[in-house]
């Protein structure tokens, strides 16, 4: 009995610390589910349905994925040859991102996301140039801003560190503040962004908008990010 009151406890925590978060970016996920259906879109467009069977990373962005079609044929797919993909998340991160999804679909300025999908819960990747250093490369980026993400779209960045986050014992229930993503606008290559060199870079970020950089002249708060974003 004990142990279910507690239960009870994480998910109410989780859901009601979370649906803040929804309403700027959407907790990310790191493992997927291999029993729930995936679904995959080719560069040459053929669409994949079916479980993922493993998925390898490279300094914490994919490098291939393995999964199994409804027709149980197998195909090892790597980042040049994916468009986009919805992927389930399971375990912890199926929990972590247990709230419905506020946005009103009606509204998004991105029409090619499938927003039934993700309100599913389902993360949203999709192939990007990214500029790492001086290197730019293809890869699979996580999108956590798809419902304003038409000029601007923020992606993962695996590796962020994070300001404090609440959690229960060794159970980490809400996450922190991130402190870097990666940043596209437009249709130039992906470019991370940290919390430290916000305010050196904000002015580039959103020189289309004066207004928005007028307003943050006064008062720049990182944790703003994504409000920003979607002003």
């Amino acid at each position: 009995m004990y142990k279910k009151y507690i239960l009870l406890l994480l998910i109410i925590f989780v859901t009601t610390t979370t649906k803040t978060i929804a309403q700027e970016l959407l907790n990310p996920a790191y493992t997927f589910s291999h029993k729930k259906t995936s679904y995959i879109t080719l560069k040459s467009g053929k669409e994949l349905q079916g479980n993922i069977m493993n998925v390898d990373r490279k300094k914490g962005l994919i490098e291939k994925i393995k999964i199994k079609d409804l027709n149980g044929k197998k195909h090892k797919l790597k980042p040049t040859q994916i468009k986009h993909m919805y992927l389930p998340p399971s375990g912890w991160d199926k929990l972590a991102g247990a709230y419905d999804f506020l946005h009103d679909a009606t509204k998004w300025d991105n029409k090619s996301l499938d927003k039934d999908i993700i309100g599913r819960g389902y993360v949203y990747f999709e192939q990007s140039k990214v500029k790492i250093k001086k290197k730019t490369s293809t890869m699979l980026m996580m999108l956590l801003n798809p419902s304003f993400s038409s000029k601007v779209k923020i992606y993962l960045d695996p590796y962020a560190k994070e300001t404090l986050s609440a959690g229960i014992g060794s159970i980490k229930l809400a996450g922190g503040i991130a402190k870097s993503y990666y940043i596209k606008k437009g249709k130039n290559p992906a470019y991370r962004i940290k919390k430290k060199n916000y305010d050196e870079e904000y002015k580039m970020l959103y020189k289309d908008c004066s207004s928005l950089v007028s307003k943050l002249d006064e008062k720049l708060q990182w944790k703003n990010l994504a409000k920003h974003v979607y002003e």
